[in-house]
């Protein structure tokens, strides 16, 4: 099975538990040459490509080593079904001028999903292509219990944090570089090295 069909069936197998979830470490194989053939393709995708939400399906640790004297991959493993973790991106307009790479801007929404509870974590992103890199800074939290809104506004001095967003450089900022945007499902490598996989709900 070629292994952008792998990842599709990993995502759909954990968004709906009807079918045999692939094992967590052909899954992190898959999700490794997919990146290797996205970097060696040189793909490209738009923060376009991304509006919409994703559940996240599976998701792999870090830890450092010093035979390698750097961070490797730990052990991938799927979200439990008693949790739901949703991201949501919105697009706005493209940004940039001569002096300064050209960027997508828009929204996204991190949503946690815990019985009756509901944790919203929101603010600005800007894509950068062709690097294909998100970043992003949560600005803004909700709280629901019950249907009922428990919280909502700024945090950590999310307004201050939203005015510097777009002039702040990457390398400061929290950061998804993405290797694979399918109609199905996303994955990409965090700022500390993990991987992860959402697929579409």
């Amino acid at each position: 099975m070629e292994s952008f069909l792998l990842l599709e069936q990993a995502a759909k197998s954990a968004i709906t538990n009807l079918s045999p979830k692939p094992s967590p470490d052909d899954l992190v194989n898959a999700l490794l040459c997919v990146e290797k053939n996205s970097k060696r393709d040189k793909k490209s995708y738009s923060l376009e490509q991304l509006v919409g939400t994703w559940q996240l399906c599976f998701i792999t640790g870090t830890k450092k080593t010093r035979e390698r004297a750097g961070i490797v991959l730990g052990s991938g493993r799927y979200l439990s079904s008693w949790v739901k973790i949703y991201l949501s991106y919105s697009c706005d307009r493209e940004n940039g001028s001569l002096e300064t790479p050209s960027y997508e801007s828009g929204t996204v929404e991190n949503l946690v999903e815990l019985g009756s509870l509901k944790l919203a974590l929101s603010g600005p992103v800007k894509f950068l292509s062709p690097k294909n890199i998100l970043a992003f800074d949560f600005t803004r939290m909700t709280v629901r219990l019950f249907g009922i809104q428990l919280y909502q506004g700024y945090i950590r001095g999310g307004k201050t944090s939203e005015e510097k967003f777009y002039a702040e450089r990457v390398s400061k900022q929290a950061f998804f570089a993405y290797f694979f945007v399918g109609n199905r499902c996303i994955a990409a490598r965090g700022r500390g090295g993990g991987l992860a996989l959402w697929g579409r709900p």
